[in-house]
């Protein structure tokens, strides 16, 4: 059994998404960080950066004590080291999915989370910031989209690098991004909603950027202002 600890962000919904995939038994543990449950000290024992997700691996492969692991990436590629599953073999393939994995953690994520941030969240419209990462998370997109036209996925088959990039595209009009733009980019996102796993993974997902309109002061300063 595994534990993910768990709040359904978008980083969230990639371990959730690749545990569903993977087919492991998951226990969620939820994180509640509009309510700062993400700077508790047992939480941070097994998530330093105080941040969701994490998963605790009560049976390890080679056996022995139980596995805590921080930070997204990193959780979906021990998932699949795990199972075998979602990420080829050969090297070659390997390091095409790993590549554009870590393309998602160190570019797609960071630049629509501040796209996110300055459009809906930003207590006040801050031009600069809404132009600035719009039009690089566009660029992103349009990454995406030439990639993926000659390849049903990101490495060719469907992997990890897929399971990381789908969440952050699921709130594209947050973003201020058009699909309709991107046509490579929607076939493959429409392809990857159909999924049963995505369908379970989602099922019962609060959609972050709407419920902004709920989101308190004390909400707004744990989230965004000084850590606890």
């Amino acid at each position: 059994m595994i534990d993910l600890h768990y709040w359904g962000t978008p980083n969230g919904l990639k371990a959730r998404l690749c545990l569903e995939e993977a087919g492991l038994d998951y226990r969620i543990v939820p994180v509640d960080i509009g309510k700062g449950e993400q700077f508790e000290p047992d939480f941070l024992k097994i998530s330093p950066n105080n941040r969701i997700p994490a998963i605790v691996d009560h049976a390890p492969t080679n056996g022995g004590a139980p596995i805590s692991i921080f930070e997204s990436g990193a959780i979906l590629l021990y998932i699949a080291e795990k199972t075998g599953t979602l990420l080829p073999a050969d090297t070659r393939g390997r390091f095409d999915a790993l590549q554009w994995l870590f393309w998602q953690v160190g570019g797609l994520g960071p630049m629509a989370g501040q796209a996110g941030h300055f459009r809906v969240y930003a207590p006040e419209p801050v031009p600069y910031g809404i132009d600035r990462y719009t039009r690089e998370v566009t660029r992103l997109y349009g990454v995406m989209d030439k990639r993926l036209a000659d390849r049903e996925f990101l490495a060719g088959t469907y992997s990890i690098a897929d399971i990381a990039s789908y969440p952050w595209i699921v709130p594209h009009a947050a973003h201020g991004q058009d699909l309709d733009a991107h046509p490579h980019l929607r076939r493959w996102f429409e392809t990857i909603a159909a999924r049963e796993a995505t369908k379970r993974a989602y099922v019962d997902s609060r959609d972050t950027y709407s419920a902004k309109p709920q989101m308190s002061d004390e909400e707004r300063a744990v989230l965004f202002g000084k850590a606890k």
